[in-house]
C-alpha cells in the first residue's frame, strides 16, 4: 500500500511538472516575437505602403479617372487598369475652394493585380476639402470591403500632406504624415490591430514630377500592434526604411533598406530590410540568432 502511495504522488508530481513545463513554454512564446510574427508584420508593411501610394495619388490627381503616375506614364507606375475611379463633385466639374471632394477607386471583387505583383479587391474612399492654395491638407480614407493579397484591412485612417521649404540645394518636395489605426484579419482568420503613425518623405525624383519609377521615399514611425490574444508589441523605425519605387520594375517589394525594431514584454528583435537592393528578403535578428524570411507576394 505505501509503494502505491508513493507510485501515485511520483505521478502527480510529474503530472504538476509537465503542466507547469509547458505553462512556461506558452509565456516564453507570448513573451518575444517569433519569425512568423516578422513575416505577419511585412505584409502588413507591405500593404501599407502599397495604400498610401494609392490614397496619396488619388489626392494629388484630383482630376484624373486613372492611376496612372500624373497620367502620363502608364507602365512606369505601382497601378494597372483595372480600377476605376469616380469622383463627387463628378468629373468634368470643377470643384470650388471650400468644396469637399470624395474619391472612390474601385478595384473590383474579382482582384486587381497592381504592377509590383501585388493583387487588391474592394474600394478605397478618400475625402478632402479642395484648397488649391493651401500649404497643408488632411485626408480621410476608409476601407469598403478591402483586401490587399487577401489580407482584410478595416478602419477610418487621415494623412496630412503638405510640403518642405525650397532651399538652395532642394526644390519644395511633399511629406505625408499617415495617422494608422486599423483591423487586419490575415488570410487565416487571425485579427490584428494596429495603431501609431508614418510619415513618407519623397527624397528623390522630385526633380522630375512626370517619372514615378525614380522616385525614392523615406519613411519614419512608430506603431502598436496587438493581436486576437492579446500579445502587444511596439515596433519603431530605426533606421529610416527606403521605399525605392525602381523595385516595381523587377517585380520586387519597395522596402529595400531600413530597420524596424520591435519590443514586446521587454524583449527586443529587429527586422533590417537590407541595403538597397531590390529582393524579398529581410532579416529578423532576436537574442543574437538571425533568420532571413521572405517577403512580398
Amino acid at each position: 500500500m505505501k509503494n502505491l502511495l508513493k507510485l501515485s504522488a511520483v505521478f502527480l508530481l510529474l503530472i504538476t511538472y509537465s503542466s507547469c513545463d509547458k505553462d512556461n513554454t506558452n509565456d516564453m512564446t507570448s513573451a518575444q516575437l517569433t519569425s512568423d510574427d516578422a513575416i505577419v508584420n511585412s505584409k502588413i508593411d507591405l500593404a501599407n505602403d502599397d495604400i498610401a501610394t494609392i490614397a496619396d495619388q488619388l489626392f494629388d490627381n484630383i482630376d484624373a479617372t486613372t492611376l496612372n503616375y500624373r497620367a502620363i506614364e502608364n507602365n512606369a507606375t505601382i497601378f494597372s487598369n483595372c480600377a476605376t475611379i469616380t469622383r463627387v463633385p463628378a468629373f468634368g466639374t470643377t470643384p470650388t475652394p471650400g468644396t469637399q471632394v470624395t474619391k472612390t477607386i474601385d478595384f473590383g471583387t474579382a482582384g486587381c493585380t497592381l504592377n509590383n505583383g501585388n493583387v487588391v479587391r474592394g474600394k478605397i474612399i478618400i475625402t478632402f476639402v479642395y484648397q488649391p492654395n493651401a500649404t497643408s491638407h488632411t485626408v480621410t480614407y476608409t476601407f469598403d470591403n478591402f483586401y490587399h493579397n487577401n489580407i482584410k484591412f478595416e478602419g477610418t485612417k487621415t494623412f496630412t500632406r503638405s510640403r518642405t521649404t525650397a532651399t538652395a540645394t532642394s526644390p519644395s518636395h511633399p511629406i505625408v504624415v499617415m495617422q494608422l489605426e486599423m483591423t487586419i484579419t490575415m488570410p487565416n482568420g487571425d485579427i490584428y490591430t494596429r495603431v501609431g503613425s508614418r510619415t513618407r518623405e519623397l527624397v528623390e525624383g522630385f526633380n522630375t514630377e512626370n517619372i514615378f519609377l525614380d522616385n525614392i521615399y523615406r519613411i519614419t514611425g512608430s506603431w502598436t500592434t496587438t493581436n486576437q490574444n492579446g500579445n502587444q508589441h511596439t515596433a519603431t523605425i530605426t533606421e529610416p526604411l527606403m521605399a525605392k519605387m525602381s523595385c516595381i520594375a523587377v517585380n520586387k517589394p519597395i522596402l529595400a533598406r531600413g530597420i524596424i525594431t520591435f519590443v514586446r514584454n521587454n524583449v527586443t528583435s529587429t527586422l533590417n530590410y537590407g541595403n538597397g537592393e531590390c529582393d524579398n528578403l529581410a532579416v529578423f535578428t532576436i537574442n543574437g540568432v538571425s533568420f532571413t524570411i521572405v517577403i512580398g507576394n
